[in-house]
């Protein structure tokens, strides 16, 4: 990903954007470890940003290094205990399964576009269209990923530009064609005005 390229095309395009992107330092970066990122996802949803890391913190001292491996040798109540769920441990297990028995190929992503990534990935328990995008996004740093079920996102759309909330369908159509090809960044600054950690996954 370009990010240079991308901020100086959102700064033509939208003046409330460039002025947010003048104020930011940093830019997206891939962990380039796709079941950390997963992981990472499930734990996310449906949570606060504080909620999903106090549970992934927790999963790390157990586990030191996040592995599939790692994730079976832990037993539901350990899981329990780092604050999932009974459906985010099915989850979770489950995903870890289908990375050890090799169920899922992260490569076959790069002939994909964006909608055919989201279905392929969905075809894991527990990974549904938000967690595939934050995936596609962080992990992949696909370009043009607009994240509509993310409340951070919508409450960033609604703060900076002045809008209720949820923003209308209506809104955040014309923000997605406002900001393509480059949504991801634009999410990603988005998101620096709600949180002030850099949000990764």
């Amino acid at each position: 990903m370009d990010w240079d390229q991308a901020r100086l095309y959102l700064s033509r395009k939208d003046k409330i954007l460039s002025k947010i992107m003048r104020r930011y330092s940093g830019k997206l970066i891939s962990r380039n470890d796709p079941f950390y990122s997963l992981c990472k996802s499930i734990v996310g949803q449906q949570v606060s940003v504080a909620s999903a890391d106090s549970v992934w913190l927790k999963l790390e001292s157990k586990c030191i290094k996040i592995t599939p491996e790692k994730i079976l040798q832990l037993s539901k109540n350990d899981l329990k205990k780092c604050g999932f769920s009974r459906q985010k441990i099915e989850y979770i297990q489950a995903l870890a399964n289908n990375f050890i028995k090799q169920k899922f190929d992260i490569k076959k992503l790069k002939y994909m576009n964006d909608n055919d990534a989201i279905d392929y990935l969905s075809k894991n328990k527990g990974i549904g269209r938000w967690s595939s995008e934050m995936f596609l996004l962080f992990n992949q740093n696909r370009l043009n990923i607009f994240p509509v079920q993310d409340i951070g996102f919508l409450k960033a759309i609604s703060k900076n530009y002045k809008l209720h909330y949820p923003p209308s369908k209506k809104y955040l159509i014309n923000f997605k064609k406002l900001w393509s090809p480059y949504c991801s960044v634009a999410t990603w600054y988005m998101w620096r005005t709600v949180d002030p950690d850099i949000v990764q996954y």
